[in-house]
């Protein structure tokens, strides 16, 4: 994979050239000047677009659930959510309608089984995780069986010309996952990387944290693979190996929150480059995600005290991204509106 930082020097002076001759003073239009600059490097072009945008739900629970109370929802949520996606009465099916986004949702390993639907893509690899207080939350070959089916479907929708790809969640207990993953590749304490979830009292949480303590205790692995089998959560693994082929096919990646963030995290340890496909679209509400951000070095755009997920930054942050696009295309440069510039 190619670094936006090893294209072609004279494109970028270009972009720049033709942003800062735009009728409005140099900078003046902050964080989309810098939008409008990346898409334009990872498009290779003067002229960018934002073709069919896309955001992509992947769901799967979590094995923990069932033995420990990391969360105050009972598993079966996420499978009542994944119906209410496919009826269109969530708030991704919302935002998406709103902003002209395309949805999907994918079973990537839900513990239910779903009647045959053209809404729902089937990529189950098991009914669930296993408790990793126990064991591995998966084998190694279902995580790389994860991460391909996560490239694959993220190709699927690229050869229908979707060039902008957003991606969500739904997991019940997968707060938990992406906090282990966190302090993973992080190497923060636990205690900086856990949330309430879906709403933990105090108490709640300072269990959940012991709980995490305890099976951090019984893993131990350095290889970004081996630390997804461990914790991950198949939705989690999935969206890894979702963002790692959008980045292959020069995709722009629109990364929501916590979760998310957390499957980025694994995809930058296998390939750094992987960040400069990377728009980060809000800060999260939920606790460590700012720690997150500042490890990856990321400028999210929005912060809305967001804490939901589903792909709901995501979703609220590409009006803005095809705003950055439509000014560096679409408005006039001081020549040919005649304007005068600054002496």
């Amino acid at each position: 994979m190619f670094s936006i930082d090893k294209l072609n020097r004279n494109l970028e002076q270009e972009i720049q050239h033709k942003i800062n001759f735009k009728t409005k003073p140099i900078g003046s239009l902050g964080v989309l000047e810098k939008i409008a600059t990346q898409i334009s490097l990872i498009q290779n072009t003067l002229s960018p677009n934002i073709s069919k945008p896309t955001i992509v739900v992947f769901a799967g629970d979590h094995g923990i659930v069932k033995n420990h109370p990391v969360s105050p929802f009972p598993q079966e949520v996420t499978s009542q959510m994944v119906v209410n996606f496919l009826s269109g009465g969530a708030a991704i099916n919302v935002f998406s309608k709103l902003n002209e986004i395309d949805l999907k949702i994918v079973d990537s390993g839900v513990n239910f089984n779903f009647p045959k639907s053209n809404n729902l893509i089937d990529a189950k690899i098991n009914f669930g995780t296993k408790d990793y207080t126990q064991t591995s939350a998966m084998t190694e070959e279902e995580c790389e069986l994860a991460i391909a089916k996560g490239a694959e479907i993220v190709t699927k929708i690229y050869s229908t010309g979707c060039n902008t790809i957003g991606f969500g969640e739904m997991g019940i207990g997968n707060t938990s996952a992406a906090s282990l993953l966190m302090s993973a590749f992080t190497k923060l304490p636990l205690e900086s990387c856990t949330g309430k979830g879906t709403g933990h009292s105090e108490e709640g949480l300072q269990n959940k944290i012991e709980i995490l303590k305890n099976v951090q205790s019984k893993h131990t692995a350095t290889d970004a693979k081996n630390i997804l089998a461990n914790f991950g959560g198949f939705e989690i693994v999935m969206i890894s190996g979702a963002i790692l082929q959008a980045a292959q096919l020069k995709m722009t990646l629109v990364i929501d929150g916590f979760i998310v963030s957390s499957a980025l995290l694994a995809a930058h340890a296998i390939d750094k480059n992987v960040l400069d496909y990377c728009i980060f679209s809000h800060t999260s509400g939920e606790f460590g995600h700012k720690n997150m951000l500042n490890y990856l070095k990321a400028e999210p755009l929005l912060n809305l005290g967001l804490r939901l997920g589903e792909g709901t930054g995501a979703a609220l942050a590409i009006p803005t991204i095809k705003a950055a696009v439509s000014f560096l295309n679409e408005m006039a440069s001081f020549a040919s509106a005649g304007v005068s510039k600054k002496n």
